[in-house]
């Protein structure tokens, strides 16, 4: 909470969080859950069960207090799957609530349940030193851990039917409610509250969990979320053969000189030259003005590159109808200020290619390993002979597939009315999730249960500058979402007046006013631009 903003509500919620647990007759007995299993009859979806494989107890650290740390296993029905993993962290001093954090890419490893939250505010700790029950599981599969570049990178397991549904979220619902079997046995009580935290494949795990398990969670905070699964991974392969494409691939040089000309013509637009657009909408920049007059020369961009840059800019209609209902994907705001010059995580440093190098952008080893492993189901598949607006024999399977992974469902009456709340937040230059795809969802929503009812228990922020997971923003987003959303959850309190700090190590703290969709920040024209007091969320 910031100061000179504590509440009631506030001091309220701060001394619960540092209440011990009870309604134990004896304080409990961290290695005793090394003897417990968890039966398949109290998970909602099938399992052959599961079981604890190590509990102990984590001496305090830091700002992590004493805790005991369990790691458990879920068991699959075909036994050709990978088990669910999963790690459950226990504090000594337990605020009576729990989180949960959802996963990244295609998964395959636990998050950190003693980590932070997307977007979370600086220096803070994370859920786990502030008391809470956290955990977490790798969605049903372990990732190689020497895959390159990254494990999250690995879709080997989609060649599993179980282990796709687990990754599409079925694993969910299994990790939660092996984990509240596990922190009952440890209290004696269940949690007051619960919630759920993630972005990006976390994000659309998080909406998962809302439309299919409404009663589960008290509080979603959906980041970036990568909702519409299969189609962003349609729209991924669009991308990665339109860089693959002759002349088209834009080096480093290149993507530095359209993302400084797409500042130099559209900073300005929100009254503060900072390096910041705001204005999304209203920057119309045109690649066109970068063509070279002839060859390739200094400062200037081919056709071929113009035109991958629009590609990439401008949405994708499918042509055909798939199962999810889906039509195409909205592309990104490259043009508006999203930053490309960020290696692999934008357009990569060197174009798609057969086989698929680990240097390419992330969105184009992703729709490989996602041809090659879901659809296909052959790890020698060609993955940019497989035209996603054309894919000829693969149309069927893509349609199924989308059915299983697109989650965009949008009338989420069952969770509000169960007093559910959701925070929904988007960086407008997000290389992986298009901010476009957040705002169409949210749009559905209000179209859907009617802008009254989407705004009593929904809020979408959309944050100018900030990129996939603050990997290389020009505004890295830092904001206590979990505090508001425990105020609006506990409290009844909804947010109000959000303020969003930049953490990259050189901003001076500067910030921004955290405005509501469908506003943005403009500066006053008084006042210091690295203040939030000085700028006005205007529609």
């Amino acid at each position: 909470m910031r100061a000179g903003r504590t509440t009631t509500i506030g001091l309220v919620l701060a001394v619960a969080m540092s209440v011990p647990a009870t309604g134990a007759a004896d304080p409990p007995r961290c290695e005793d859950l090394r003897e417990v299993a968890v039966p398949g009859r109290v998970m909602g979806l099938p399992t052959s069960g599961g079981e604890v494989l190590d509990a102990r107890t984590v001496a305090a650290s830091g700002p992590i207090g004493e805790h005991c740390r369990v790691t458990g296993a879920i068991h699959p029905v075909d036994p050709s799957a990978p088990d669910i993993v999963f790690e459950l962290a226990l504090p000594s001093e337990w605020n009576h609530r729990a989180l949960m954090f959802g996963g990244g890419g295609y998964n395959g490893t636990v998050p950190a349940v003693e980590g932070t939250l997307p977007f979370g505010p600086p220096g803070d700790a994370g859920p786990l030193a502030s008391g809470f029950a956290t955990f977490a599981s790798d969605s049903g599969h372990q990732a190689a851990p020497d895959h390159e570049p990254t494990p999250s990178l690995d879709g080997s397991f989609g060649v599993n039917d179980e282990a796709l549904r687990n990754f599409a979220g079925d694993a969910l619902k299994k990790t939660r409610d092996a984990a509240m079997y596990l922190l009952r046995q440890h209290y004696r009580v269940k949690p007051d509250r619960s919630y759920f935290a993630g972005g990006s494949t976390g994000g659309r795990e998080g909406l998962a969990v809302a439309q299919r398990w409404p009663g589960d969670f008290d509080g979603v905070i959906s980041a970036y979320p990568a909702w519409n699964a299969a189609s962003l991974d349609l729209f991924f392969g669009h991308m990665a053969r339109a860089l693959a494409a002759p002349e088209a691939f834009l080096d480093e040089r290149d993507q530095a000189l359209l993302y400084d000309s797409v500042v130099r013509a559209c900073d300005g637009l929100d009254g503060a030259t900072d390096g910041v657009i705001s204005d999304a909408v209203g920057c119309d920049f045109d690649p066109k003005v970068l063509r070279c007059e002839s060859g390739d020369g200094e400062g200037c961009l081919t056709p071929a590159q113009i035109e991958a840059a629009r590609a990439i800019s401008s949405p994708l209609e499918f042509g055909y109808p798939v199962a999810s209902g889906e039509t195409g994907y909205p592309g990104f705001p490259v043009l508006s200020g999203a930053n490309m010059n960020a290696g692999v995580l934008g357009f990569g440093t060197t174009a798609p290619a057969e086989p698929m190098p680990t240097d390419a952008a992330y969105g184009a080893q992703f729709w490989d390993q996602w041809v090659r492993h879901f659809v296909t189901r052959d790890p020698d598949f060609g993955s940019l002979g497989l035209d996603p607006t054309r894919p000829g024999p693969w149309r069927e399977r893509i349609s199924e597939l989308t059915a299983l992974q697109d989650v965009n469902e949008v009338d989420l009456r069952p969770f509000a009315r169960r007093g559910g709340k959701l925070l929904l937040v988007h960086g407008t230059a997000d290389q992986l999730v298009s901010h476009r795809s957040t705002i169409d969802y949210y749009q559905r929503m209000m179209s859907a249960m009617g802008a009254e009812a989407v705004e009593d228990f929904s809020r979408l922020y959309l944050v100018p500058g900030a990129d996939h997971a603050n990997a290389n923003a020009a505004f890295a987003a830092g904001w206590d979402s979990l505090g508001a959303l425990q105020r609006w959850v506990e409290g009844g309190h909804a947010p109000h007046d959000e303020v969003v700090t930049d953490v990259n190590p050189d901003a001076r703290q500067r910030t921004r006013p955290l405005c509501e969709f469908p506003t943005w920040p403009r500066y006053d024209g008084t006042g210091s631009v690295d203040e939030a007091g000085s700028f006005s969320c205007v529609d």
